[in-house]
């Protein structure tokens, strides 16, 4: 089994900035993919951006120039790093890994989420 546990979400005015946080534990063999989603109630859950092992990026058009993530594999962590925040950006923050596990198979897992929400 794989835990991912996000930390860094909270309240913060418009314009701010807040990085959160994924760490990733378990029976990690290798992770070729982490990545950030975001949901609000009532919408479809969506891609905010996603690095893979082999450093592709991808990030939703709405982000792009706003919010960056990055990863450190040594670790088995992820980050994003979001400026410039918009009252459009407040949702529950999940992070997600693609794992090869120790017994060889691949999986997504989830993390629980953290809130984050822009507001004055």
């Amino acid at each position: 089994q794989v835990q991912l546990v996000e930390s860094g979400g909270g309240l913060v005015q418009p314009g701010g900035s807040l990085r959160l946080s994924c760490a990733a534990s378990g029976t990690i063999l290798s992770i070729y993919s982490m990545g950030w989603y975001r949901q609000v109630p009532g919408k479809q859950r969506e891609l905010v951006a996603s690095i893979t092992s082999d450093a592709n990026f991808n990030y939703a058009d709405s982000v792009k120039v706003r919010f960056s993530i990055s990863r450190d594999t040594a670790k088995n962590m992820v980050y994003l790093q979001m400026n410039s925040l918009k009252p459009e950006d407040t949702a529950v923050y999940l992070c997600n890994a693609g794992v090869r596990e120790t017994n060889g198979l691949r999986r997504q897992y989830w993390g629980q989420g953290t809130q984050v929400t822009v507001s004055s």
